[in-house]
């Protein structure tokens, strides 16, 4: 499991705060999934998507 925490342009001059978390393999595959969600939802292009963090939540 993994969280990936950032902010997307939503309108003019105004970033919006996010935080998804995914099931993935690695780390790259939960930010890919991460900006293909919010491309697809909010019809925001990758560049106007900053990746803060992306950090791994281990199981107990």
């Amino acid at each position: 499991m993994w969280t990936v925490q950032g902010a997307f342009l939503a309108r003019r001059g105004f970033w919006q705060p996010f935080t998804k978390r995914h099931e993935a393999a690695s780390g790259e595959m939960a930010r890919e999934w991460t900006l293909s969600e919010i491309g697809g939802c909010h019809g925001v292009e990758r560049h106007r998507i900053r990746i803060e963090s992306v950090t791994e939540i281990r199981a107990p």
